[in-house]
This record gives structure tokens, sequence and C-alpha cells, in this order.
């Protein structure tokens, strides 16, 4: 059935009224055809304005260490089963981790992400990431957001103690199509993570990868699940297929399909900051900026092994379409 204007909008009503689409009208949302889909981002829009108004969040991403991962996720450059050609190194000096944390302000992001490779760090690497948090917090007026794989409630606890902001771990997908994208961890492993995050009084921050040969009904589980863990930050990345992964050939998605992925996840989670994230330069192309009428936050700079667009254009985007940059302390930023 394809639903109508009016249609799209009560969708909105319902979801600002914190209902939950029943699992027709998600697939309706993931189903339309391309005729309607300024309708779509016209309802998704008016539920970001309600929670972020006018503003755009930026977080700068950092590979603080690459490559050399017991792990098989499919999708990964970094991972042991993939050949892709990539940079490997061990965890970076603290002063070279303290010269990206000012890049990041010098970018204008309000979040500075520090990403290792790996299933959970060791006892030695744990301890000078906690130092590396600490140093930045201590000289930057930045948010610090920790994704360092699988994490204990013990770890959680001393991440909460060092200052970190947030803590990143992705469910990636759905329960059910999980063990198609990795099979040396457990969706129940990934679950777990999120809950000692939250447990220890950390901003959670999970989402997805999206183009993986999942289907509608996994976009929406995949949705669901985040919204049952009351997950605060939702980075949706549209996979790239990086030759030398088990996913170098997946068909990539149309821009139509990653607008109508994020238009659902913003009615599925209206009040969650959603970010697009990697793959949105390759997927999204032309019509990027469509993607910030529905979600209020980006990367800005380089992912993780492969390069972004250049922060100017980002920031001549948001600029373009009447946003404004929100630092961390929740201000407005003048460009």
């Amino acid at each position: 059935m394809l639903f109508t204007t009016p249609t799209w909008s009560s969708l909105a009503d319902r979801s600002l009224a914190g209902e939950i689409l029943t699992r027709d009208e998600a697939l309706s949302v993931l189903e339309a055809k391309d005729e309607v889909l300024l309708d779509q981002i016209a309802a998704a829009h008016r539920v970001r304005r309600h929670y972020w108004g006018n503003r755009v969040r930026l977080h700068y991403l950092l590979n603080a260490q690459s490559g050399m991962c017991p792990e098989d996720c499919h999708y990964c450059s970094q991972s042991k089963i993939s050949t892709a050609e990539i940079e490997k190194y061990p965890l970076m000096a603290q002063s070279k981790i303290l010269d990206a944390a000012k890049r990041a302000s010098e970018l204008k992001a309000g979040t500075f992400c520090m990403v290792i490779s790996g299933r959970s760090p060791n006892e030695a690497t744990f301890g000078k990431v906690l130092e590396a948090v600490r140093e930045v917090k201590a000289n930057y007026d930045l948010k610090v957001c920790a994704c360092l794989g699988l994490l204990s409630a013990e770890q959680t606890h001393r991440l909460a103690e060092a200052g970190v902001d947030r803590v990143n771990h992705n469910l990636n997908t759905s329960e059910t199509n999980h063990a198609n994208i990795a099979t040396t961890h457990t969706y129940t492993d990934r679950v777990e993570t999120v809950k000692n995050v939250h447990a220890a009084g950390i901003t959670t921050c999970s989402g997805g990868i999206l183009g993986m040969g999942e289907s509608n009904d996994d976009v929406i589980d995949l949705a669901l699940s985040l919204r049952e863990l009351g997950v605060t930050s939702v980075p949706l990345n549209f996979l790239m297929p990086i030759p030398g992964t088990k996913f170098a050939d997946v068909k990539r998605l149309t821009p139509q399909q990653c607008l109508r992925i994020l238009c659902l996840f913003r009615l599925l989670l209206p009040s969650q900051e959603i970010r697009i994230a990697g793959g949105r330069e390759v997927h999204l192309r032309s019509l990027q900026p469509l993607g910030l009428y529905v979600a209020n936050s980006i990367f800005v700079g380089d992912y993780l092994t492969t390069p972004g667009q250049s922060a100017t254009q980002d920031w001549d985007i948001i600029s373009d379409m009447g946003f404004v940059l929100e630092a961390a302390d929740g201000s407005a930023i003048s460009q």
C-alpha cells in the first residue's frame, strides 16, 4: 500500500507523541516510491526540528589503533579475514592523539571520537587510553567518545571516572542477521557492552551499518533494538564495499534508499542524535544536504580507513541549509 502525503504527516504526529510505528508502517517508509520521498523527508524533518531545532553536531574520528584485529567482521578492512591494503599500527603515542584532538577543535567538532581496533583492549592499552582521555579533556573543550570493542562493566566504570562522555559500540545489524556479518562474537556480546555503558552512567552511542545485504525487516529490527536499549546517539553508516573484504562486491544503496532509511530511524528514534556516518559521501552523493533535514549530526574529516570530504564542504552545506553548528557545551558556533 502506498501511503499518501497526509499519512506521512500523521506518522510524524505519532512519533512526536511517543508512539511506535507498526511494522507495516515502518515497511511502508522503506518501500515507498521515490515520488513521495520529499514528503517523507518533510515529515521526518518536523520531528528532527522539534528536538534539535536548526543545530548540527560535528564529530571527529581518530583511528588511534589500526588493523591486527582477531575478529572476522565481513565489512571491515581491519579484520583478520581482510586482505585490504591498510596502514596497521599499535596505539598512537599520546602526543599524536593530542594533535588529533587539536585538529578536531580546529574543525569545529564538538566530540572527539577515539577508536581502536581489536576485540577488547588489554590492560596496558586500556591504561594508555585512559591517560589520553584525561589529557584531551584537560586541554580541549571537547566531548570524548571512546570506541574500544567489547567492554566489561569494570572497564566502563573506569572510562566514566577518566571523563569519557560517551562510548560507541554499534549493534551493526539485527540479531537475526548478525551471524551473516560476524561469527567471532555474538549479537548478545554487543548488547551487553551497550548495557554496561549505560550502567556506568556514560552516554550510549550505538548504530548500524546499512547496505550489507540485510532485509527491510532487519533494518526495522535494528532501529527497534536501539530504541529498546534507550541509546542516545545513533551513527548510521552506509557500507563502503572495500576491496579485500568479504563484502567487497555487495551492491551499493541508492541515495533515495539511504534517505528513506534515515527517515525511518528519525520516526522510530525521534529524540536521538542521529548521525550520518561512514559512506555518506559515496552513497548520498549530491543529495547529502537532504540528509541533514532528517539527521542532526555528521562526522567531519576522514573515517577509519576511508577518506571523507573536506571540512569546508561540510561547513558550506550546513550554512547553505540554514543550520547552525553546535559546540560541545551546546552553544551555537558562528561560522
